[in-house]
């Protein structure tokens, strides 16, 4: 049986918070992959960032948001979700637009169990943990070559 173990990048490459967005888009594109794992200083997993994060950055801020009646303000959305987009759309650093929480597997998730989670949720790249700590990366592209190698 194929687990995450046997086909996950080991020591992948990783992000801070406090990293810049041009210095993450760059290491996206130079390296040609989807997602990059964000990390403390002791290595716990605390978000990813995705090129779809990205490109979110750069769209339109959701018109109208608020509504005025009367010299009233009615927000269209929840206060906390406006302010959660304001703040991705103006992100300098990863930490202002990661996804926190990311999904990951455990090293000994099969490789079935991976691409079910990789095809349901849309998601292209997993980390991989062992007591909150990242030890690896599995992509779709992963994923991939060792379903056509089986075959």
């Amino acid at each position: 049986m194929i687990t995450a173990q046997d086909i996950m990048t080991p020591d992948p490459i990783t992000l801070t918070p406090e990293t810049e967005i041009p210095e993450a888009a760059t290491l996206l594109l130079e390296k040609n992959i989807n997602g990059i794992p964000v990390v403390d200083k002791d290595n716990q997993l605390i978000g990813i960032i995705c090129q779809s994060d990205l490109v979110s950055l750069q769209r339109k801020f959701p018109l109208p948001s608020i509504f005025t009646v009367l010299d009233s303000l009615f927000p269209l959305s929840s206060t906390t979700k406006l302010e959660r987009e304001i703040k991705k759309i103006a992100a300098a650093k990863v930490e202002d637009a990661m996804t926190t929480k990311p999904k990951s597997v455990l090293k000994d998730t099969t490789l079935e169990e991976l691409a079910e989670i990789m095809v349901v949720r849309k998601y292209h790249t997993l980390p991989v943990v062992e007591d909150g700590k990242l030890i690896g990366v599995v992509g779709k592209a992963d994923v991939l070559k060792t379903l056509m190698k089986q075959e």
